[in-house]
């Protein structure tokens, strides 16, 4: 169990969350990251038939697209130029650079997954197997993105503090659990280990520097627990599609 940051208190209210242990503090949000989803346990541990990776990986196709979207969205309401330089990189990983062999970014990386697990490319991307659920999460994300104050905006980004950890476990586990899965389609995963480390070095740096009274600092976990909720919902629709083999408007009676 990660113990309380420690803290500098003052008149006996609360005070400001040192920087380590503001960090310790958001690096212990761990525990509701979504590898710890039932969906996600199953995933890992081979517990998934085709349909339901294909589901998965159809549906996060949504998020991947939406993720340069809500860089975007940062970048227009973000007004210093510094940090404009450093978080554009997020929009041109994702969405590659016309011309540039070897440089097609993780959408397309994910495209290719897609069709590793047997998926036709077009399917992905004309979106039709998302989810309700999935749309609705996501969208919410880059809502927020937009409307909230830029500074928050990059804070919501620190789920992938985890991420790491996620892919490594698929690059090392997916192969042996699920053979009939292309190799060429773990290039995402190998992608995400060095870019997401990147990512995170320059987004939590960021967020110690600028979040330091304690409201502040109780507002970034707020916002860190918001985009978990986001990652954990997501899982949610597709267990109930894939798992429970209970998908949107099941039973539903057409007409009316």
């Amino acid at each position: 169990m990660t113990p309380d940051p420690k803290t500098d208190e003052t008149s006996g209210a609360p005070g400001a969350w040192t920087r380590a242990g503001f960090e310790a503090r958001l690096r212990g949000m761990e525990r509701f990251y979504h590898i710890h989803h039932p969906f996600h346990i199953a995933m890992n541990e081979g517990g998934l038939d085709r349909e339901s990776v294909r589901g998965w990986v159809a549906n996060r196709f949504y998020y991947q697209i939406q993720i340069p979207r809500k860089d975007a969205a940062i970048l227009s309401n973000c007004p210093d130029r510094d940090i404009r330089r450093i978080w554009i990189q997020r929009i041109l990983d994702h969405d590659g650079q016309e011309g540039r062999e070897g440089n097609e970014g993780g959408i397309e990386a994910w495209l290719r997954l897609g069709e590793a697990v047997g998926l036709a490319r077009e399917e992905v991307v004309d979106l039709r197997h998302v989810l309700p659920g999935v749309r609705f999460a996501v969208d919410a994300y880059v809502h927020f993105a937009r409307t909230a104050p830029w500074q928050e905006a990059i804070a919501s980004s620190l789920t992938e503090l985890f991420a790491p950890r996620i892919h490594e476990k698929r690059l090392e586990r997916w192969p042996d659990l699920y053979p009939w899965i292309d190799e060429e389609g773990y290039d995402y995963f190998r992608r995400r280990l060095d870019e997401a480390r990147r990512d995170v070095e320059h987004g939590l740096a960021f967020t110690l520097d600028h979040f330091t009274t304690r409201p502040q600092q109780d507002r970034v976990v707020e916002i860190l627990r918001f985009k978990l909720d986001i990652l954990w919902t997501m899982l949610d629709a597709m267990w109930m599609a894939y798992v429970e083999k209970r998908p949107p408007y099941a039973g539903c009676e057409e007409g009316g």
